[in-house]
């Protein structure tokens, strides 16, 4: 995973240089580290080669929202949302595909087909009209004091933190918790299978109201859908109940995702977009893993209980922070 000092390099990175140039550098480095992965036959360059990975995926992560929207500047909402759709199709098909090829080629294949696709990023990003941020021939300004009085965007952080630290708890309860109620692999992987597709179609049913004044409904909708979608979880004397709660935290995820990324962005000040984006994901994995480490013992019942909370208080972020914006955007 990468370090919170990288996301934090690639955000500043972002807001200071080229975007696109930036981008391109991370994707660099994560593409080599891939291949160094890939050959290593040994410890050490497996681990160097892992580091290079986490480094590049923490310069070029904050940027990616910040290309799309640039890319689609009357429908920034929908390029967000697109975009997240692919990545839930792509985690929900991946383990079937390299479940397939792994048997025969080894873990190897997996790092020389990531590197591939990295590759072919950086091929596609170089060719692209993208708006190019120093054209004007000066930096942007940029005011970190502006950053820490923006109350609207701190609240928007906040909700980011209980939806994805819900939502990360729900991941990792899922497989532990119909492991130890005799459930087979196969049915656990298709309750995760069901989540992200689940998660990829409500995205692109969305893709035409975000840019719509339906933001705040949206964010809203996202932590009462996890809040009902976790306890269903604790009646699992069949498969249909684990299947319709994850029906239900995909739709949440589909609901926060994208919505709460694209207020942040409008939220954010000027010449601070990227640096905007990675707070954006540190504070989603914060949320992750400060709800695992303090839930993870926890007896279900109680961390349901936890997790609901922390869901009302995503909703009251939801309000507060996107109030007003129905009728701008």
């Amino acid at each position: 995973m990468p370090s919170q000092s990288a996301y934090c390099s690639g955000g500043w990175s972002g807001d200071r240089f080229d975007t696109k140039k930036v981008f391109c550098c991370g994707v660099a480095f994560f593409a080599g580290g891939s291949v160094l992965v890939a050959a290593a036959d040994g410890f050490v360059a497996l681990m160097v080669g892992r580091i290079l990975q986490g480094f590049g995926a923490g310069i070029f992560s904050p940027l990616v929202p910040i290309l799309l929207t640039r890319a689609s500047p009357h429908k920034p909402g929908k390029a967000l949302i697109f975009w997240g759709g692919i990545a839930g199709y792509v985690a929900a098909f991946a383990p079937l595909f390299y479940g397939s090829f792994l048997v025969e080629y080894g873990w190897h294949f997996a790092f020389i087909i990531t590197a591939m696709l990295a590759g072919v990023a950086l091929v596609v990003l170089n060719r692209s009209q993208t708006t190019v941020d120093l054209a004007l021939g000066h930096e942007p300004k940029t005011d970190y004091s502006a950053l820490f009085r923006a109350r609207d965007l701190w609240v928007t952080f906040v909700y980011v933190f209980c939806t994805y630290g819900a939502i990360t708890y729900y991941l990792f309860r899922l497989p532990v918790w119909l492991s130890k109620n005799e459930v087979t692999a196969a049915s656990i992987g298709f309750a995760l299978t069901i989540l992200w597709l689940t998660y990829s179609a409500l995205s692109t049913l969305l893709r035409n109201m975000v840019d719509k004044p339906h933001i705040r409904m949206i964010m809203l909708a996202a932590p009462l859908l996890i809040a009902a979608g976790l306890p269903l979880l604790y009646f699992d004397e069949n498969l249909l109940l684990p299947i319709l709660s994850s029906i239900l935290v995909g739709s949440g995820l589909a609901c926060s995702n994208a919505p709460s990324t694209q207020l942040i962005l409008r939220l954010a000040s000027s010449g601070m977009s990227a640096v905007s984006t990675s707070l954006d994901i540190t504070f989603a994995r914060l949320g992750g893993i400060a709800t695992v480490a303090i839930l993870a013992e926890m007896e279900f019942v109680y961390a349901a209980v936890a997790t609901c909370l922390s869901c009302l208080v995503a909703a009251f972020c939801a309000l507060m922070a996107s109030n007003g914006f129905d009728e701008g955007m």
